[in-house]
Order: C-alpha cells, then structure tokens, then sequence
C-alpha cells in the first residue's frame, strides 16, 4: 500500500517534469530576443504575426534568436502566403533544419521533414498532406534532445530522426529561402528548455 501511495504522489511529478514551460519567443511587436537579420526589410512585426517576405531581389535570411539552447522544444503557429514557400527552423546550426513548405530540390511540400545538407531529407514526415492547412494556420511543433529531432504538425507526431550533424548548443533560426519570391507568417512563437 505504501509503495502504491508512493506511485500515485511521484507520477505526477515525472509527468510534470517532462513538459517544459513553454515561454513566447516572440512578443509580437518588433524582433526584440532576435539578431539582427541581414536583411531587415525582410521580417516585420506587427500584431502578433511575423511576417517572413522575399525583398525585390530576392536575398535569403535567416532570423536567429539571442539565446543559444541544448535541448528543447519550440512551438508556433504558420501560415502560408504567396509564392513558392520555402521556410523552417534551423537547429541550433546552419546544418539541420525542420522544413516548411517547398523543397527547392524535391519541387513538393516536405513540412516537418530534416534537411541535412550532404543527405538532402533522409527521412519524410508521414502524413503530412493530409494534415496540412494551405489556406489556414497550421501548429508546428519541433523537439531537439540532444541528437534525436521529433516533429508534430497540428497535435499530430509525423517525424522522428537522429542527426548526425546536430550541435550541442546553439540558436535557433527562421529560414527565408533566397530566389523565389514568397511569404508565410508566424505567430505564437514559444520554446520550452528541457
């Protein structure tokens, strides 16, 4: 009886511990917790959304935040705008990225799939297309611990890879592929440390 008490009072705990606090990364306003972007004209803030759009010459960028992470799990909203979107979320480096939208090598959608360069997406999230809201903003929900990436698209999991080109630490960016013109939003940007 005493070890069934024990059980019921810590099982709880476990389950609290494995759900970080989940904390806005993006306040909506200005690109404050951001690096500076390369190309500025590129990002704007404004009533909760940020929109991510190609300049007239199509420059790609990549947003990175101020803080560098181990493990985590970073959450947001997205939605897609016009042209041939092609975005995602480097982890922790320039080398593994979530995709989100377009691949510029496969010519379809690969949301939620790794991008290694040198390995192209080893592996495809499954189910995706059936998931996916082109006109409408869909969740995305992306954990890194350690080398092992999980990805989830509207509550639902679709991908599970390990890395052998992650990083230990490092930031986290927003991709805005060059040469094409397109834009998506985001919004509800949060991170949890594990």
């Amino acid at each position: 009886m005493k070890n069934l008490f024990i059980l019921l009072f810590i099982l709880p705990l476990i389950t609290f511990a494995q759900e970080p606090e989940m904390k806005s990364i993006f306040n909506g306003k200005d690109l404050t917790g951001w690096a500076t972007p390369e190309v500025k004209e590129a990002w704007k803030a404004n009533d909760g959304v940020l929109l991510v759009m190609n300049d007239p010459e199509k420059k790609g960028d990549i947003l990175w935040t101020e803080k560098s992470y181990k493990d985590f799990i970073i959450k947001g909203d997205f939605k897609f705008g016009k042209g041939t979107v092609d975005s995602g979320f480097f982890i922790r480096n320039e080398n593994d990225q979530i995709q989100i939208g377009i691949s510029g090598s496969l010519k379809r959608d690969m949301t939620c799939s790794p991008y290694i360069p040198g390995k192209g997406y080893p592996v495809e999230a499954s189910g995706v297309k059936d998931l996916l809201n082109l006109d409408d903003w869909n969740t995305i929900q992306v954990k890194a611990m350690g080398n092992q990436y999980t990805a989830w698209l509207n509550g639902v999991e679709v991908m599970q890879y390990t890395s052998e080109t992650a990083s230990e630490e490092g930031p986290i960016g927003i991709q805005l592929h060059p040469g094409r013109e397109m834009s998506i939003e985001y919004r509800n940007l949060t991170l949890g440390t594990l």
